[in-house]
């Protein structure tokens, strides 16, 4: 019926109004999506449709996607206060305020988009997926070429602090010959790297991709080094044996012995007859496994359900800094204004890029895909290296440690340090990779 035919009462009028309000609305709602959709990278296009090519790539984040980010930061509908004096039901309300706070005030994305673009970064295609990474080259000509890679909640952000440390050790405390070229890729599904669109991307395939990489860039020998998911796909590559792989370095190992493994799963008390070191891990894995092991669980089961992280800012946030204990509680004191390795941008960083790159749930999968039990040992043939931050999710003891890889190079404990050791103690990481491959070079 014409509109023309219909008088025009208030109701009549309401109705018009409502509907052209409506109209309005929805096409501003899709120009903020256009926006807020619009690429944050820069690549150039390979001549000739090449799909190996090695393409370079620049991030910049379009201004409508920070404006959004402080929106719906600004926006966030909180929960009540946690009803306990610690953090045992989780982020505290004060610890994600205060970071809300200054992620809407005071942080300025634009600075380590400024770190990123000083750094050499490329984009190739493997196995059907866009591969990120940085790859900066040592001016040593002897230098050792290294392949670094992350974990989840983490990114290459982790590991822009070990850069100048391994490619220029002269000019921090080291010596040339402990030189190293660095290659740091983004995980499919992570950061810069395509988000794959069919299954089966799991470590063992991500380590087959890391092969090809390292191939590509035309290293005929070199070594890889791991944490987190990080150490997962390094081990899968020494398990792949490419010969051009001589040895590799984790600060996350997989050693735990099946009677402990066996206790732990069953809820059932630690062996009879561990040392005070192999019971320090086995307690330090049981609280893990009873009261940490939470995001693991609903990312390996229904990450698709995790609508709520992709779409609030400051729900990611708490969900990613709920990954340890002891990672949650120095981040926790960070944004109390107590900086300890880490510091409050350095956190936002790695949140904004995960927001920015809409990771969250794409990132999530690879505990669905992941088939591999974790802490098991993988009987890795090749040279290992192992270094040992007392505040990691479990601190590997030398026994376990040895038993697990048979061709141990270095073993060491730190006095401090936890999951994050690239990102929060640069220095000491550095030193560990330094002297744990000198053997092999």
């Amino acid at each position: 019926m014409a509109d023309n035919i219909l008088p025009q009462t208030p109701s009549r009028r309401r109705f018009i109004g409502v509907a052209a309000a409506a109209a309005v609305a929805g096409s501003l709602s899709r120009l903020a999506f256009a926006q807020t959709s619009q690429p944050i990278t820069e690549v150039t296009k390979s001549s000739g449709g090449d799909k190996a090519a090695i393409r370079p790539l620049r991030v910049h984040a379009p201004e409508s996607q920070l404006i959004e980010l402080k929106r719906r930061i600004k926006a966030t509908r909180w929960p009540d206060r946690e009803t306990v004096t610690d953090a045992s039901q989780g982020v505290q309300l004060a610890t994600m305020q205060k970071l809300a706070r200054y992620w809407a005030a005071d942080y300025d994305w634009r600075k380590v988009e400024a770190r990123l673009n000083a750094l050499p970064q490329f984009v190739t295609e493997i196995d059907g997926v866009d591969i990120h990474f940085i790859h900066v080259r040592s001016k040593d000509a002897n230098a050792l070429p290294i392949i670094v890679t992350h974990g989840w909640p983490g990114s290459i952000i982790e590991q822009l602090k070990i850069i100048g440390p391994l490619t220029n050790p002269a000019a921090h405390g080291g010596a040339a010959s402990d030189a190293f070229d660095v290659v740091i890729p983004s995980l499919p599904g992570y950061g810069f790297s395509g988000k794959p669109t069919a299954t089966g991307w799991d470590p063992v395939r991500i380590a087959r991709a890391w092969v090809v990489l390292m191939k590509r860039l035309g290293y005929t020998r070199y070594v890889a080094q791991g944490g987190d998911w990080g150490n997962a796909v390094t081990e899968q590559m020494a398990l792949l044996a490419p010969p051009e792989l001589l040895g590799i370095h984790t600060n996350m190992p997989a050693t735990v012995p099946d009677n402990v493994a066996q206790a732990l799963k069953l809820g059932e008390p630690a062996p009879a007859g561990l040392s005070p070191d192999e019971k320090h891990a086995f307690d330090q894995l049981d609280y893990f496994y009873k009261h940490g092991l939470g995001y693991a669980l609903e990312m390996a089961n229904r990450p698709q359900t995790l609508y709520g992280i992709e779409d609030s800012p400051v729900g990611l946030a708490a969900w990613m800094l709920d990954h340890d204990s002891a990672s949650q509680a120095l981040i926790a004191r960070v944004f109390d204004g107590q900086p300890e390795g880490l510091t409050r941008d350095d956190v936002l960083d790695n949140v904004t890029l995960y927001w920015l790159t809409s990771t969250a749930i794409s990132s999530g999968r690879l505990y669905w895909e992941n088939k591999l039990n974790f802490f098991a040992p993988k009987h890795v043939a090749i040279p290992v290296a192992v270094s040992v931050f007392p505040d990691e999710i479990y601190a590997a003891p030398q026994s376990w440690t040895a038993n697990a890889y048979p061709k141990l190079i270095h073993y060491n404990r730190l006095p401090k340090g936890g999951h994050f050791a690239a990102w929060e103690q640069p220095q000491v990481f550095s030193e560990e990779v330094r002297v744990s491959f000198r053997p092999l070079r």
